[in-house]
């Protein structure tokens, strides 16, 4: 390709590069992409190459994919020179490392190194030549061979039960395979001390447990309606209602494929009532692995990611369990074949409880998700390094630490039925989407400023929203509160959210509060409201030094101090009473 080509680049390779680069480097690495799932293995490797002078790193996309959605944005992000497919197979490279086939790689003018963008290789996929046979993706003679020769040079596998199907399959590839680990898993095993940290990101808060949501892309996956049940839209609207909002979190971690296919803006469309629910989307790209750390449980199908959950100890719940898509013998099958199932029909806070209580790690994923724990980064250099007979840099070989996410807590606009029960200053709350058949209580309604049907705020007992207390679009908390009470005049208490342990309540008949949490507590603020709500609701006041109510949620006891707008924070503990006289127990 000449750079007469408009697409070709010319800059630190083509045409006259020596003469455009500053730096000239004795290797060429080149970063072969088929689509973002693929490239987000490349991402883990990448920085076995940092600060290593001597590598000039180049990226290029096959566009041999179907799934094309996200590439460029992804090279953006790399900032990597980028070179059309056509001229990459005309640049002589030291080493291409793929994640990958198809795209015609045995053309490429360089060793080969190629990796697994899962756990092993596990799932079958028609090749074009094939003749409708279904070989295993990446480990038949289908991908392996070129004119019946093997054409990559480092074939890496994370296990040996690998390199036993792949003497079997295709016997000609085995001098190429190297055991060299799983990275991916690596970065997770690194990253379990930091499970804290990535939960408190997600605004999981203590005794909440999260759900992870998860699905493989095509139309047996939990997402898909190809399989014997199309489980996801029926299931999330149960979720919701039979979940409590404050013992329960939810996040969703969907494939690349099924992300960028559709298109994200596709995907928040589809799950609209469920985010407004307070199910939080995970970047399927840089978060998913910290989302997976951080989750109590896992409702998946038969994808890597439910097997990596398992092999970290996990509870998983398979929502949809075909086995079709896989190579019987692979390791992931059997624990298709073994992990529990979800009951689309039955009760799912039950069907979580049960499995939560009763979990017990199965051995094999644990077993055959690496041979290598922890050792990829120094098996994966040596063979990189060896492959472009370079020696390897004297520092060790590291792989990224996963990066802790941005705060995300949940954003629940959806209207939320709310249960307590009242007993002196203990008060017992359940808040969900829905209308659960075995709720009890005293109820009320609770509603944010910005859910989607205004209806729902003529009908609300409690208004909520969040904000900065010197917010000026708002007016701050008091000037917030009284405009709600008088523009809806069936809402008894308008609620302020304004930190993560604290909120302003305008009650209608009893005035300005402030409440904030006490030694221990760790609940969502509208909850630590409604409870105030149906406390006063019961005839109680609130003396004039303030009182300290303990709510019960999230299977814990969250003291709240509730104070006089006039007086300030802190005076509850002091004054030691409730609405009733009596002693308040002392915060925790």
């Amino acid at each position: 390709m000449g750079s007469a080509d408009p697409l070709a680049i010319r800059v630190p390779v083509g045409e006259g590069s020596d003469r455009w680069a500053s730096r000239a480097t004795p290797r060429r690495v080149l970063l072969v992409v088929h689509n973002v799932t693929s490239a987000g293995r490349l991402l883990d490797v990448l920085p076995l190459f940092h600060d290593d002078f001597r590598v000039q790193l180049l990226a290029t996309s096959t566009e041999s994919s179907a799934f094309q959605g996200g590439i460029r944005e992804l090279f953006a992000e790399l900032g990597l020179p980028v070179l059309p497919w056509e001229q990459a197979l005309a640049t002589p490279v030291d080493l291409a490392v793929s994640a990958s086939f198809g795209g015609q790689l045995d053309r490429l003018h360089g060793r080969l190194a190629v990796l697994s963008h899962g756990v092993g290789y596990t799932k079958k996929l028609v090749a074009t030549e094939a003749g409708g046979r279904e070989p295993t993706f990446g480990l038949s003679p289908e991908w392996l061979l070129a004119n019946g020769e093997p054409f990559v040079d480092g074939l890496v596998l994370s296990h040996p039960e690998q390199l036993e199907r792949l003497r079997r399959v295709c016997p000609e590839a085995e001098e190429a395979a190297v055991l060299a680990g799983d990275p991916c898993f690596d970065r997770l095993l690194a990253g379990r001390s930091y499970r804290e940290r990535f939960r408190r990101a997600l605004g999981v808060r203590r005794g909440q447990r999260l759900v992870v949501l998860n699905s493989t892309w095509n139309p047996e996956g939990f997402f898909g309606n190809g399989g014997d049940h199309d489980v996801l839209p029926s299931l999330l609207p149960r979720l919701a209602a039979e979940l409590p909002a404050d013992d329960y979190r939810l996040a969703a971690v969907l494939h690349p494929n099924i992300w960028y296919g559709h298109g994200p803006g596709q995907i928040r469309v589809w799950l609209d009532r469920a985010r407004r629910s307070g199910l939080t989307l995970i970047d399927p790209v840089h978060a998913w692995r910290q989302a997976l750390l951080a989750a109590d449980v896992v409702v998946g199908d038969f994808g890597a990611v439910s097997y990596y959950a398992a092999a970290l100890g996990i509870p998983v719940l398979l929502a949809s369990a075909t086995q079709d898509r896989l190579d019987p013998a692979a390791p992931l099958a059997t624990f298709v074949r073994e992990a529990p199932r979800l009951d689309p029909h039955g009760p799912p806070r039950d069907q979580l409880e049960e499995l939560l209580a009763w979990h017990r790690p199965l051995a094999g994923p644990a077993e055959f998700a690496s041979s290598a724990p922890g050792a990829s980064a120094a098996l994966l250099r040596r063979l990189f390094y060896g492959l472009m007979d370079l020696p390897e840099p004297a520092a060790p070989a590291l792989l990224e630490p996963l990066p802790l996410p941005p705060y995300d807590p949940p954003r629940r606009t959806a209207p939320l039925n709310v249960r307590t029960r009242v007993h002196g200053t203990e008060v017992r709350i359940e808040r969900t989407t829905g209308h659960p058949y075995d709720a009890d209580g005293e109820t009320h309604l609770a509603v944010h400023e910005d859910t989607r049907d205004p209806g729902d705020l003529a009908l609300a007992d409690v208004i909520v929203r969040e904000g900065r207390p010197d917010d000026p679009r708002l007016g701050g908390p008091e000037e917030w509160s009284a405009e709600v009470l008088d523009r809806h005049p069936h809402c008894a208490l308008a609620v302020y959210v304004s930190g993560p342990d604290r909120c302003t309540v305008r009650d209608r008949d009893h005035g300005v509060f402030q409440l904030k949490a006490g030694p221990g507590a760790d609940a969502d603020p509208a909850a630590y409201a409604s409870s105030l709500h149906a406390w006063l609701a019961g005839g109680r006041t609130v003396p004039p030094g303030g009182t300290t109510l303990r709510v019960h949620t999230a299977g814990g006891v969250h003291p709240v101090a509730v104070v006089p707008a006039s007086a300030g924070v802190g005076s509850a503990a002091e004054g030691g009473r409730d609405g009733s006289g009596a002693e308040s127990p002392s915060p925790g």
